[in-house]
């Protein structure tokens, strides 16, 4: 396995971290040639950190292969799998111990070691982003898309305190390209432009950047488009999956100046998203608007290192229900607003102690604004006549604070030991049903009363320690590992959601499993104990052969899981959220063999990897929600001058250890085909690819139900989320 970082970055990282890097060359473009490293070799081999470098057009998988400098730029031709998704949290997909919540097609919640969504901290160029909408329509990674990207950081489990706080799943750091600058005395224009296709679906998207730079200032503009239909499902009763299309747009200004050793860029951008499906859910987004202003400054002093961050975001979401599921009209559907601001800060330094140790302390801000309230439906009886305020000026702010300390006490074994302190503090105002009176809306009158009348105000605060150490005795062998107790507060809607009628709980549900939810104002943190290691063996070389295990084990203490406290229709429930105490463990594991490497026939690389995770609730004693079952991937790359190419085949075994609490649906075992390859010349890339080329019809493990399906007559009866059939995909870039 080989480790880098980006070159010139003096940052010092956990030697524990096992960090995986996706990030996009300036040079290539999404959907473009290859996957790129940035390394500085020297620091790599005693940092850690996995650094995969791509294009934000490539599905790239994480085990090492040899790779060719060009200008500080290392590019793997073999780990080429193109890809036309537009979904940023698509670009981990390869990593191991990840996976995704099936929810829109930009919207994915990631997953990392069975732990999902708020359970793990998702920045924006170091912005916390919250989900602003009570099915979490919106995550962090969907405001971004893949081209925009530089760099991806995923840290399961034992996160740094420098880099993550109010989690305790893992840390997703989504960067964008940094500025580029010219030469003393030149003038820079660059820039990029990319189409892509999808044949299932007909999926289409573009996306393109623009450069001038002096050597002092750098000005660049980047858009991108992405429309889908409904996609179809494989087998030879291929049919259509309601509420799988969408049509986004994204466009962001980045400004960098710099001078001798201090940098300072700001990015202003917008994203639309006219309309997005949501297959899983009993609404679908309408419309969502995203303004932002995010600002960097790092300073290189001569006691170290300095990086400041700012920024601002306004969120104005609406949810409906589409065509799909029956439309919106003025007597139909279910109109839902949601309007979030965020504003943050941070501030990190890096002080180098000597030659073998190094400190960060650092302190940190996030304010969180939510109102959420549902507009009367025109003639409804149950949806009206006044407007349900859900969330009503709600509130949460995180102050936190860090220190760090690195240390390389021999050349083979280095130490890091963090302790964070996070202040929550919660708030809301009073709320108000559709109406305070008649039969329909009783349950909810009720409720509004009770909580409107409670202390709603809530402070915790949390503590973090991580503990770690990496030791290599060998060239070809090193093991690292540690101790983390990380601490998360409940979000906004788990702790104030306060309705309690049937129709009002199932709209507060990003679970995607069909059943209604409601907040409990008694929610205790969540406090998870995480222990670790990673045996790390390859040949001396890095190019033949390498061999990763990685075992972790969790025990949480306040899990906050759910009780039964009512029935649904279709075998479905009403849930509010517990504390429980909960435990999850598993294994990751990769390994690569280089097959051959001749003049003639190129080189061929065979990899493979597995996950398995399991995760139970120690007071109800049923499987933990959407855990994803075995799985792993087998893949023969190829790369012969300026053609690369792939066959792989992806192995997900049954889904049978379930929440039954939840009444999540069992899934078959499956396996899907997949080939793809890409040609390089000049200043243009092709990439084509065929993905379940075998059109297999399969069931996604953490698709959760097929409301739209249902909704729109096409299933009798609720069933598990079928997967897209075979698809023909071809990009086309071009970089000047």
């Amino acid at each position: 396995m080989s480790f880098h970082a980006l070159k010139g970055d003096e940052r010092t990282h956990a030697p524990f971290a096992r960090r995986q890097i996706i990030t996009a060359t300036t040079l290539l473009t999404l959907l473009a040639s290859s996957t790129a490293l940035c390394s500085s070799k020297a620091q790599a081999a005693s940092s850690g950190v996995q650094t995969t470098t791509a294009s934000s057009s490539l599905k790239t998988s994480t085990e090492h292969l040899e790779s060719t400098e060009d200008e500080n730029i290392v590019v793997l031709g073999s780990r080429v799998r193109q890809t036309t998704d537009h979904d940023a949290a698509d670009l981990l997909k390869n990593t191991l111990g990840y996976s995704t919540y099936s929810a829109g097609g930009v919207s994915a919640l990631p997953v990392m070691n069975g732990m999902a969504d708020d359970r793990l901290a998702t920045t924006i160029d170091g912005m916390r982003i919250p989900s602003a909408c009570p099915n979490h329509m919106n995550p962090a990674m969907s405001y971004i898309d893949p081209d925009m990207i530089s760099e991806v950081v995923a840290i399961p489990g034992i996160t740094p305190v420098s880099v993550g706080g109010d989690s305790i799943g893992g840390t997703i750091e989504v960067k964008r390209r940094d500025p580029q600058f010219a030469a003393p005395g030149k003038i820079l224009v660059t820039g990029r432009a990319t189409g892509t296709y999808r044949s299932n679906g007909g999926a289409s998207g573009a996306s393109g950047s623009v450069t001038v730079a002096n050597d002092m200032f750098s000005l660049r503009w980047s858009g991108s488009y992405a429309h889908a239909s409904n996609y179809h499902t494989g087998g030879s009763n291929s049919r259509q999956v309601r509420s799988t299309s969408y049509l986004s747009f994204n466009q962001a200004i980045t400004a960098g100046f710099r001078k001798d050793n201090h940098q300072f860029t700001v990015t202003v951008g917008q994203q639309d998203i006219p309309y997005e499906g949501f297959a899983n859910q009993y609404m679908d987004m309408t419309n969502n608007r995203s303004t932002f202003v995010n600002g960097k400054y790092t300073g290189d002093f001569d006691w170290g290192m300095l990086e400041v961050r700012g920024s601002w975001q306004r969120v104005d979401h609406v949810m409906n229900m589409m065509n799909d599921k029956g439309g919106h009209t003025p007597t139909t559907g279910m109109p839902m607003n949601t309007d979030a601001r965020n504003v943050s800060y941070s501030i990190k330094a890096t002080i180098p102690l000597g030659r073998k140790h190094t400190l960060k302390v650092g302190n940190s801000f996030d304010y969180n604004g939510l109102n959420d309230w549902w507009p009367p439906l025109q003639g409804s009886m149950m949806m009206g006549p006044n407007t349900f305020h859900n969330i009503n000026n709600g509130h949460r702010n995180v102050l936190g604070q860090f220190i760090e300390w690195d240390a390389q006490w021999t050349p083979t074994f280095s130490t890091q030991l963090g302790l964070r302190n996070d202040i929550v503090m919660m708030n809301t105002g009073t709320v108000s049903p559709y109406s305070w009176t008649g039969m329909m809306n009783m349950s909810d009158a009720m409720s509004a009363q009770a909580f409107n009348a409670a202390q709603r105000g809530r402070t915790d605060i949390n503590f973090d320690v991580t503990a770690t150490g990496k030791w290599q005795p060998l060239e070809t062998f090193s093991i690292e590992g540690g101790y983390a107790r990380k601490t998360r507060s409940p979000n906004i809607y788990e702790r104030y959601a306060w309705g309690t009628g049937n129709m009002t709980t199932s709209m507060v549900n990003w679970f995607g499993d069909g059943n209604g939810y409601t907040g409990n104002l008694n929610l205790r943190p969540e406090i998870a104990n995480t222990v670790s290691f990673t045996l790390d063996a390859h040949d001396a070389s890095h190019r033949s052969w390498s061999v990763k295990i990685q075992p972790f084990y969790t025990y949480t203490h306040n899990y906050i899981n759910v009780y039964r406290t009512g029935s649904l229709s279709n075998n479905l429930s009403k849930l509010t959220f517990a504390n429980h105490n909960a435990q999850s463990y598993g294994i990751n594991a990769n390994a690569s063999k280089r097959l051959w490497d001749t003049p003639s026939w190129g080189r061929g690389e065979l990899i493979a990897n597995i996950n398995w995770v399991r995760g139970q609730d120690k007071v109800t004693h049923s499987g933990l929600y959407h855990q994803m079952p075995a799985n792993g991937r087998i893949s023969l790359h190829e790369t012969w001058e300026n053609w690369s190419g792939y066959a792989e085949v992806t192995l997900v075994k049954s889904k049978n250890t379930i929440d039954w609490i939840r009444n999540e649906p069992r899934t078959p075992g499956y396996a899907l085909f997949g080939i793809g390859g890409s040609y390089r010349w000049r200043m243009l890339t092709l990439n084509a690819s065929i993905d379940n080329l075998l059109d297999q019809k399969y069931y996604l493990p953490l698709g959760g139900l097929s409301i739209g399906d249902y909704k729109a007559g096409i299933t009798d009866m609720l069933g598990a989320l079928p997967g897209m059939g075979r698809s023909f995909n071809m990009s086309l870039s071009a970089t000047f």
